[in-house]
């Protein structure tokens, strides 16, 4: 009797498989041979699974996507809960932008996958849809956060969101490339103290 193989399970498998050997070697790397000789996995299986290149790379930065989203929803759901007091829930906001920070191994190695894909992203048109689609849903979730802070008296009334949304993005993304360049200068605790200042500098007098 044929062996059954779960056709997303494999796809997943292979999907890992090129995040690994980005993350050890570089995206350019990440060739369909290479791919399959870490997946464990003849070419033409990988070919089997995925029509091209492009579509491997796709389906490959979705995932990597996915893994920040799932971690991201979690602290979302918390913040749109009841309310909690401020000291709690500015403290939830913390961990919820944390996610996009690389503040262990495992979102360090993320940061600097992203920042490949995305690079990659400007000369592949495939890639920069997924990307440009991803930094608006980004944008989206910070328009929210700072939305129900604004609503809870936490910012001021008549904060410019949009600016605020840019800043803060910029913010993210500039300690992002810091940390991912300069880990030894730029630490954790670092990140931690630039985004808590920030998120201080938001909140009114009130």
């Amino acid at each position: 009797m044929p062996k059954i193989v779960d056709r997303e399970a494999r796809r997943q498998a292979v999907a890992d498989a090129v995040l690994r050997v980005a993350a050890r070697e570089g995206l350019e790397h990440a060739s369909l041979r290479n791919v399959a000789e870490e997946a464990g996995l003849a070419v033409g299986s990988v070919r089997h699974y995925f029509d091209d290149h492009s579509e491997l790379m796709l389906f490959a930065m979705g995932e990597l996507s996915r893994r920040i989203g799932d971690r991201c929803r979690a602290h979302v759901q918390r913040l749109l809960d009841a309310p909690r007091p401020g000291g709690s829930r500015r403290a939830d906001v913390e961990r919820l932008l944390g996610e996009f920070l690389p503040l262990d191994d495992e979102r360090r190695e993320e940061a600097a996958l992203w920042l490949a894909f995305t690079t990659a992203a400007r000369l592949r048109p495939a890639l920069r849809r997924h990307a440009d689609e991803l930094h608006a849903a980004m944008d989206d979730l910070l328009t929210r956060v700072l939305d129900g802070a604004r609503r809870a008296g936490r910012v001021a009334e008549d904060a410019d969101l949009p600016v605020e949304v840019r800043r803060l993005s910029a913010l993210l993304d500039g300690l992002t490339v810091q940390a991912v360049a300069q880990p030894g200068r730029v630490t954790p605790e670092a990140m931690r103290q630039v985004l808590r200042r920030h998120l201080e500098s938001l909140v009114t007098a009130a």
